[in-house]
């Protein structure tokens, strides 16, 4: 089980960082040899990510919903998601997905990205392991100049 670290927690970040929201639905329930795969193929990916530093990967946390799955990931930049998108274990990936469902609607795939510049961001993490951006960033307890969402925003070394 995670450590809960009691008390009230911050993430303090050093300049700008990417949040990258993926994931997959399915919408045909029934076609389970079509969307298996597809869901299948993240974590090969994440463990890859993981377990490789250089990518510019910092933490995901994933998601199961009704129809589908999402991770919730934290990158160093822009650039060394982009690349990692256009490398070996992804393309092949993308490649399946293209081949297998296309534009059959058996399964949909999406994605968002925001680019978070320095002082763009705060969090608070109460009585709470390590999550989120926290989890990929310095996990730090709230206290004096941290107190409120304004003073945590508007710190000149982050959140």
């Amino acid at each position: 089980m995670a450590e809960i670290f009691p008390g009230r927690y911050t993430a303090r970040t050093e300049g700008s960082f990417v949040v990258f929201l993926i994931g997959m639905r399915i919408n045909r329930l029934w076609a389970i040899h079509k969307w298996l795969p597809v869901a299948r193929a993240m974590q090969p990916m994440l463990d890859e990510l993981s377990e490789q530093k250089e990518f510019g990967f910092l933490h995901v946390e994933t998601f199961l919903n009704w129809r589908g799955v999402t991770t919730l990931q934290y990158w160093r930049s822009f650039e060394d998601l982009h690349a990692y998108a256009h490398g070996a274990r992804h393309l092949p990936a993308w490649k399946a997905y293209n081949q297998s469902i296309g534009h059959s609607g058996i399964v949909g795939v999406w994605h968002e990205t925001y680019l978070i510049d320095p002082n763009h961001s705060e969090s608070i993490y109460a009585n709470m392991p390590r999550w989120g951006l926290a989890g990929a960033a310095e996990h730090i307890p709230v206290s004096g100049l941290r107190d409120t969402a304004r003073q945590r925003i508007e710190s000149p070394s982050g959140s």
